[in-house]
């Protein structure tokens, strides 16, 4: 099961505006992103237009996925700004994963500003059937089905 914790979110959000240097409009402030399941696994589709593709980095460590990218702003020599809305610098996102994903299977692509990683189902979490077999005469088998819950 994928754990989302929306306050630990709103958290890094605000620690991150208050910790903008000040004057700057430039500062990252969130990566938006879906999170989605679809049969045995998760889909997060998170936006990062202009991000430099060398920078972005997808992790897992100790049941914790780490997105982090950067987008270089353009060089302020010589510049007078008429208008600066567009975020530069580091954008980072965390989520903990339970412990029903198949942390070695997560796979990851960035095509035209959208960083797609794709989280498995662990085969272990994945709804199985168990045979259960009759003793005795004029009992037949029969299936229950079983899996755990994501």
């Amino acid at each position: 099961m994928l754990r989302f914790d929306p306050f630990s979110d709103f958290d890094a959000m605000t620690r991150s505006m208050l910790n903008a240097a000040s004057g700057t409009a430039r500062a990252p402030r969130f990566m938006p992103m879906d999170l989605y399941k679809v049969d045995d696994h998760y889909m997060l589709i998170a936006d990062l237009p202009g991000a430099d593709p060398g920078s972005i980095d997808v992790r897992v460590d100790n049941g914790v996925l780490t997105l982090s990218a950067e987008r270089t702003a353009p060089s302020d020599e010589g510049v007078e700004w008429l208008a600066s809305e567009r975020f530069s610098g580091t954008f980072r996102r965390q989520l903990t994963l339970g412990d029903s994903i198949d942390a070695a299977g997560i796979t990851a692509r960035y095509d035209n500003g959208v960083l797609t990683v794709t989280i498995p189902v662990a085969e272990k979490a994945k709804p199985r059937r168990i045979q259960v077999e009759s003793v005795g005469s004029g009992h037949t088998q029969q299936a229950i089905e079983t899996g755990a819950k994501s």
